[in-house]
């Protein structure tokens, strides 16, 4: 393959085939981050949120089975390849929760609201992407370089299967794919879950999306030329990296975040267009729109902070069974539950 394509566009038609695959999920599977915490916390209704532990437990058994038959390097992965900072996942996590709640969605959510003609999550994706690059490199990245440290590359992954393995003398492969296992059958538990099976098909869809994601940059890190980072899906600075290429195409080459983002849009105006939900739609309260803004902004600051969005830690993160990954989504949980606890009954004392 590597004859008939640059590597940039090989990682990058991965990245959109796990894109197509999420957006799909989105639109017609409903699979949403902030949907499900508001079905949790105000409808009683944990369906959407055990389809999470569908997607993490299958993605959990991929990967580390991928690592069991020498198709990855866990190691040389984001999130088990440098050290990790506990108060960069709270904080991180907190603030993009929070800006979650204000958005009404999160980074993947509005891309795949944009696929459906939403127009006012278009404006949270342009804004939250320029503001995942000014913390990543531009005005806020000397702020966020002082309160939380560079980028320490790590002598011992920081994840639960490498030291599981360290204290029980276990293979890392084999405990990850067990905790895999043992994820899904908690969550197949749920007698309401067994009962919708489409809620099961889309979870491990979602699942089958960040495995992909893995498989195939390993396999162009492994056979190409280039220097190709070893990614998964997550949904902030490639925002941004794709707006960059957008702008500088001439001077700037494809990557997996792009086909990534370009993936979500494709796929979530397919599921519209096949549920008969597609429909333009815009802001019509100022107030509404400043909010979404500010969200937006928290959103792309949190998600660099952290290290991922909730795709990004809550996914992709737990699929390697990073440290992170729980302490981030418990904190994203927690500060979109304080924003839409703001949003719906303000912060006066309850009587």
């Amino acid at each position: 393959m590597l004859d008939i394509a640059s590597e940039p566009v090989l990682v990058a038609l991965v990245g959109l085939f796990g894109g197509v695959l999420l957006g799909l999920a989105a639109r017609i599977g409903r699979f949403c981050t902030l949907g499900a915490i508001e079905d949790l916390y105000y409808g009683e209704n944990p369906l959407r949120l055990r389809m999470w532990g569908i997607a993490i437990g299958v993605s959990v058994i991929g990967t580390f089975s991928l690592s069991a038959s020498g198709l990855l390097e866990l190691d040389q992965t984001l999130y088990l390849g440098r050290i990790w900072n506990p108060v960069a996942s709270v904080v991180g996590g907190l603030v993009f929760g929070y800006g979650m709640a204000l958005a009404g969605n999160c980074g993947y959510g509005a891309l795949a609201r944009v696929g459906g003609g939403d127009l006012r999550s278009l404006l949270i994706v342009l804004v939250m992407g320029v503001s995942a690059y000014m913390a990543l490199g531009g005005p806020f990245s000397g702020l966020r370089l002082w309160a939380f440290g560079d980028v320490i590359p790590a002598d011992t992954p920081p994840g639960f299967a490498q030291t599981a393995g360290r204290l029980t003398g276990m293979s890392p492969d084999i405990t990850g794919i067990a905790l895999g296992c043992v994820i899904l059958a908690l969550t197949l538990m749920s007698r309401s879950l067994r009962a919708s099976p489409s809620h099961i098909l889309w979870g491990a869809v979602a699942g089958i999306a960040v495995v992909s994601g893995w498989a195939g940059t390993q396999w162009v890190a492994s056979n190409g030329y280039d220097a190709t980072p070893i990614l998964s899906h997550t949904f902030s600075a490639p925002i941004g990296e794709t707006l960059l290429y957008v702008m500088t195409s001439s001077g700037n080459t494809l990557s997996f975040g792009t086909g990534s983002v370009v993936g979500v849009l494709l796929g979530a105006l397919a599921g519209s267009l096949f549920k008969g939900h597609f429909r333009w739609e815009a802001c019509d309260d100022p107030r509404e729109l400043r909010r979404q803004i500010l969200g937006a902004v928290l959103m792309g600051i949190g998600a660099v902070v952290a290290v991922g969005c909730s795709i990004g830690q809550g996914l992709s993160g737990f699929s390697v069974l990073a440290y992170s990954a729980p302490v981030t989504l418990l904190s994203i949980m927690a500060g979109a539950a304080l924003g839409l606890r703001q949003l719906i009954w303000g912060f006066a004392p309850s009587v």
